[in-house]
């Protein structure tokens, strides 16, 4: 899976609003800081540039997509962090797990 197509399941399967126009629309302002929301965007900063990927459209493991989120998961857990920000990594985190289990029922099929 791309990190586009992760950031894709992603967005769609969030209970928060991830998006901030299309796919490649929100991934540029996640990354340039101009995200409508400033927590969202950060998240999805982070997840893209400690993935360790250099295009978007690169493909992406589970463990490594879980991965991103570690320093992310440490930042909100902080007691001055947001409550917001924990909540969304947290939601994050289990559509990921849903989007690997998901390519991984196509495939046997």
């Amino acid at each position: 899976m791309t990190f586009i197509e992760l950031l894709s399941y992603v967005g769609a399967n969030c209970k928060y609003d991830l998006m901030d126009g299309d796919i490649n629309t929100t991934l540029a302002k996640a990354i340039d800081g101009t995200h409508k929301n400033p927590i969202v965007g950060n998240i999805i900063a982070q997840m893209y540039k400690n993935s360790g990927i250099t295009s978007p459209d690169a493909a992406l493991e589970r463990a490594q997509a879980i991965k991103t989120l570690g320093p992310i998961r440490l930042t909100y857990m902080k007691d001055d962090a947001p409550v917001e920000g924990f909540r969304l990594v947290e939601d994050i985190v289990h559509k990921i797990d849903g989007a690997f289990n998901d390519e991984a029922m196509r495939l046997k099929e």
